[in-house]
C-alpha cells in the first residue's frame, strides 16, 4: 500500500481507502456481507488479482474482516465509512444527471442514494411500499411510521410499481424530471406516484449546482428522445 506520507488525517484516510476499487468495495459491503464472486459482479471491470489484493489490503487495515458463513464484511472501523461515503454520493448525485451512456449499472446501487433522498423520520410520510424495477432487478422502498427501508428484492404486496431503465428511474425517483416526462420516454407505473413524492426530503441534496449542471436533465431527456425517434421540446429556448 502507498503512502502520501503526510500527517494529515485525510491523506491518512487516503492511505488506507483512496485506491482505486477501495472505496467500491465499501460501497458493496455496506450493501450486505459478501462472498468473493458477489464483488466480483458489483466491481465490473476489476482483475481477480487486484481484487484480491485490495481485499488484503482493506483487511490488514482494519477495514474489513469475516463474518461466521466466511463472507466479507465491514469491522465496526469500516462500518463508520458510512457517513463519508452517503456525502460523496451527495456531492456527486449532479453528476447522475450526465446520463448513464456506456457505465454499467446493478440497481442496488441505489440503496444509499435513496436512503439519502428518504432519510431521517417524517410522520406526515404515508405507509407504503414502492417496488422499483430495471433489467432483472428488483429494489423495494418501505415507508413505515415516517421511516424508510431500502433493500433489494420484491415487495410482498407493492402499492406502486416503477419500471424503467436506469438514468430515468434515477430522475424520477430523485425528483429531477416530472413523472409524466418519464412515463412519455417508457417508464410504466402502476399506482399512485404521488405517494412517492411524499417520501422525499426537501433538503437531501444542495439545490445550488454548478453552472454544469444547469438544464442538464433537459439536454439527457433530449439525447433520450431522439435515441428512440420521439420529439422533445426545448425547454432552454
Amino acid at each position: 500500500m502507498r503512502s502520501y506520507g503526510q500527517y494529515c488525517a485525510l491523506a491518512k484516510a487516503l492511505d488506507v481507502v483512496g485506491d482505486r476499487w477501495a472505496l467500491l468495495i465499501v460501497r458493496e459491503l455496506l450493501l450486505r456481507p459478501c462472498r468473493y464472486n458477489e464483488l466480483l459482479d458489483g466491481l465490473t471491470g476489476i482483475a481477480t488479482n487486484l481484487l484480491a489484493d485490495r481485499l488484503r489490503q482493506l483487511e490488514t487495515a482494519g477495514v474489513i474482516g469475516h463474518d461466521a458463513d466466511a463472507r466479507y464484511e465491514l469491522t465496526e472501523w469500516g462500518q463508520k465509512l458510512e457517513a463519508p461515503v452517503q456525502e460523496l454520493i451527495r456531492w456527486a448525485a449532479p453528476l447522475m444527471l450526465e446520463g448513464q451512456g456506456t457505465d454499467t449499472f446493478r440497481l442496488r446501487w441505489l440503496e444509499l442514494p435513496l436512503e439519502l433522498l428518504f432519510g431521517g423520520v417524517d410522520p406526515r410520510r404515508p405507509d407504503i411500499q414502492i417496488e422499483v424495477r430495471t433489467a432483472q432487478e428488483v429494489l423495494t422502498v418501505t415507508s413505515v411510521g415516517g421511516s424508510v427501508n431500502v433493500r433489494t428484492g420484491y415487495a410482498l404486496t407493492p402499492d406502486v410499481v416503477v419500471t424503467g431503465s436506469p438514468e430515468l428511474i434515477v430522475g424520477l425517483m430523485s425528483g429531477a424530471i416530472e413523472k409524466e416526462l418519464a412515463i412519455s420516454k417508457g417508464v410504466n407505473i402502476l399506482g399512485d406516484f404521488n405517494h412517492v413524492e411524499k417520501l422525499r426530503r426537501d433538503d437531501w441534496l444542495d439545490p445550488t449546482l454548478p453552472e454544469r449542471f444547469q438544464g442538464k436533465w433537459e439536454d439527457v431527456s433530449r439525447g433520450l428522445a431522439c435515441a428512440r425517434g420521439v420529439d422533445t421540446p426545448n425547454t432552454n429556448e
